[in-house]
C-alpha cells in the first residue's frame, strides 16, 4: 500500500464530496441565510455529525482499525470477520438505545449544546424540534464508520471516502426542491434530508463490504474479550482524536450566548477551513494508520518511521499555502461562494474574520492527523486523551476570554491557538518515545515551504488590491473571475516557487496523483 497514491484516492474522492459540500451551503446561504432558522439547523446537524467525526475520523479509526488490521494480519480473514461482526452487534445495540434516549431528552441535550437559545424560546424548539429529526443519522453514521475501517483496513479505500459524497448530493435535492417551493419548512426539510442521507450512506457502505468479502453479520451483542479491548481502546480515542471537532462544538456552545447569526457566521467560516482539513488532514491519518499498524507489526520501525515523515510532509506541502490563501483573501472566497439571497455584503465580511482566525490554526489541525498514528498504531489512545483534556480545559478558557474582546473571531482563534499546543504536545512525547525523529528531507523542505507559501501570498494580496474595487462593485461573473485568477495565480506561483527551492519534486507530486486499479 503506497501512502501518497493512498492519500490521493481518500483526498480526491473528499475533495469531490467537499466541492458538493459548498454547493450545498451555497443553497443553505441563499435559502436561509445566516438567521434563526440557519443557527437552529447548524446545531441541530452539528450534535450527530460531531459524534460521526468522534467515532469516524476518531475512535473507530484509532481503536478499531489497528485491533481489525491485526486480526487480518495474524488470524486471517475468517477471524478478522468474526470480530467485525461481534463489533457490529454490539455497536447497533447500544447506538440504537443512546438514539432512543437522546430523542427522548433531547430538549435537555440541547440546554448543554447550545444553552444561549433558551433565551429565545421559539429558536430553541425550532432546535430541539430539528435535532430530533437529524438523531438517526448518528446510529447509521457509527455503523458507517465500522464499515469504513474495515474497508480502509483491506485497501479499499474509495468505496469510504466517497460515502459522504451523498449526503451532499440528498441535502443538494433538498434545497433545490424548497429553493423552488416544493418543499415547505426549509429547517424541516434540511434536517429529514440529514436522516434519509445517513441511511442511504449504511446501504452504500453494506454493499462494499459485501462485495469486498468482509460484510458483517448481524448477531446477538456479546463482549467477548476483542470487544472489550476495542471498548477499552475507543473510550480515550474519542477524546483524543476528535479534539479539533470537540473544540469546534465548544465553540458553537459559546457562540449561543453571542447575538444571532454567530452560530452560522462559524459554521461557514468553518465550511471553507474544513476544504483542506478533509482533503488532506483526514486523508492523511486514514490512510496512514493501517499503514504504520502493518508496518510496526512487522517490526518495521525506520519504515514507520518513514512514513510519519512522508506524511507530515505531504501535510506541510498542502496546508501551509491553503492558510496562507485563506488568511491573506478569505473576503472574495466567502462573497464568490456565499453572497447572494439571504447572504449579504455585512454577513461575507463578517464571515472572513472567522476565516482568517481558523487559517491561522489550519496546518495544526492537520499535523494532529498525521501525528495521532503514531499513538494509534502501538494501540495507546490513553496519551492522546490526556493532551486532549488539558487542550479542551484550555481552549473553553482561552475561547470565554477571547470573546469578551473579539467576539466569535475571539472563538476560531482560541481553537487555532490551542490546536498548535496539541500539535507540539504530541511531538514532544513522541520525540522523547523515540516514536519521531524528524529526517533531513522532511527538515531540508520545511522551511523552504514556509517561504514558497508567503512569497505566494504575498503575490495574491498584491494583486487583489488591484481589482478590489471591481471586485466590490462588479456582479457575480466579475467575482468569480477574479476569484478563479487569484487561485490559478496562488496555484502557478506556489508550484514554481516549490519547484526552484526544492521543496518538493515534480516526480514526487505526479508520483502522489498517479494511482493503480488495484488501489482503487
Amino acid at each position: 500500500m503506497n501512502l501518497m497514491r493512498a492519500v490521493a484516492t481518500i483526498g480526491g474522492w473528499t475533495m469531490i464530496s467537499r466541492i458538493l459540500g459548498f454547493t450545498r451551503d451555497m443553497l443553505i446561504a441563499n435559502v436561509v441565510g445566516a438567521g434563526m432558522v440557519a443557527d437552529a439547523f447548524f446545531i441541530a446537524f452539528k450534535f450527530p455529525n460531531l459524534f460521526r467525526r468522534l467515532f469516524g475520523e476518531g475512535a473507530m479509526n484509532a481503536a478499531f482499525v489497528p485491533l481489525y488490521a491485526r486480526k487480518l494480519e495474524e488470524d486471517g480473514q475468517d477471524a478478522a470477520r468474526r470480530f467485525g461482526s461481534e463489533v457490529a452487534a454490539v455497536l447497533l445495540t447500544a447506538m440504537l438505545f443512546l438514539t432512543i434516549l437522546a430523542f427522548i431528552f433531547m430538549p435537555y441535550v440541547m440546554s448543554v449544546v447550545a444553552p444561549g437559545f433558551k433565551d429565545d424560546p421559539a429558536k430553541f424548539l425550532l432546535t430541539v424540534s430539528l435535532a430530533q429529526i437529524t438523531i438517526p443519522y448518528l446510529l447509521f453514521m457509527t455503523l458507517c464508520a465500522q464499515f469504513s475501517g474495515m474497508l480502509n483496513s483491506v485497501g479499499r479505500f474509495a468505496a469510504a471516502a466517497a460515502a459522504p459524497v451523498l449526503l451532499n448530493v440528498v441535502m443538494i435535492i433538498v434545497l433545490v426542491l424548497v429553493n423552488n417551493h416544493i418543499l415547505d419548512a426549509p429547517g424541516h426539510a434540511m434536517a429529514w434530508g440529514v436522516a434519509v442521507a445517513g441511511l442511504i450512506q449504511f446501504l452504500f457502505l453494506g454493499v462494499a463490504c459485501h462485495k469486498a468479502g468482509i460484510l458483517p453479520s448481524f448477531t446477538m451483542p456479546r463482549l467477548t474479550p476483542d470487544v472489550k479491548r476495542l471498548l477499552i481502546l475507543m473510550a480515550p480515542g474519542v477524546l483524543g482524536a476528535g479534539v479539533v471537532q470537540i473544540n469546534v462544538m465548544v465553540g458553537d456552545i459559546l457562540a449561543s450566548f453571542l447575538p444571532e447569526g454567530a452560530v452560522s457566521l462559524l459554521y461557514y467560516a468553518d465550511r471553507i477551513n474544513q476544504l483542506p482539513l478533509g482533503v488532506i488532514g483526514v486523508a492523511v491519518g486514514v490512510a496512514l494508520l493501517p499503514l504504520m499498524t502493518r508496518q510496526l507489526r512487522a517490526g518495521e520501525e525506520d519504515a514507520a518511521m518513514h512514513s510519519m515523515n512522508r506524511a507530515l510532509e505531504i501535510s506541510l506541502l498542502l496546508t501551509i499555502p491553503a492558510a496562507v490563501a485563506l488568511a491573506m483573501i478569505p473576503w472574495p472566497i466567502i462573497a464568490v461562494l456565499f453572497e447572494r439571497g439571504a447572504f449579504s455584503t455585512e454577513i461575507s465580511y463578517a464571515t472572513s474574520r472567522a476565516l482568517q482566525a481558523f487559517a491561522i490554526g489550519l496546518p495544526a489541525f492537520v499535523l494532529i492527523k498525521a501525528l495521532s498514528p503514531g499513538f494509534f498504531a502501538r494501540e495507546d489512545t490513553k496519551t492522546p486523551v490526556k493532551i486532549a483534556i488539558f487542550n479542551v480545559t484550555l481552549n473553553i478558557i482561552l475561547a470565554y476570554i477571547l470573546m469578551q474582546y473579539m467576539s466569535y473571531v475571539g472563538i476560531a482563534l482560541a481553537t487555532s491557538i490551542t490546536s498548535w499546543i496539541n500539535v507540539f504536545a504530541l511531538a514532544i512525547i513522541l520525540y522523547r518515545r523515540g516514536h519521531l525523529k524528524l529526517d533531513r528531507r522532511l527538515l531540508q523542505a520545511g522551511w523552504k515551504i514556509v517561504l514558497s507559501a508567503v512569497l505566494m501570498g504575498t503575490a495574491l494580496i498584491l494583486t487583489f488590491h488591484q481589482f478590489s474595487f471591481t471586485f466590490l462593485t462588479s456582479g457575480f461573473l466579475t467575482r468569480f473571475g477574479i476569484l478563479v485568477g487569484l487561485i490559478t495565480l496562488g496555484i502557478v506561483s506556489y508550484g514554481l516557487m516549490i519547484h526552484f527551492t526544492g521543496a518538493a519534486k515534480i516526480s514526487d507530486v505526479k508520483a502522489m496523483l498517479r494511482r493503480r486499479k488495484t488501489e482503487t
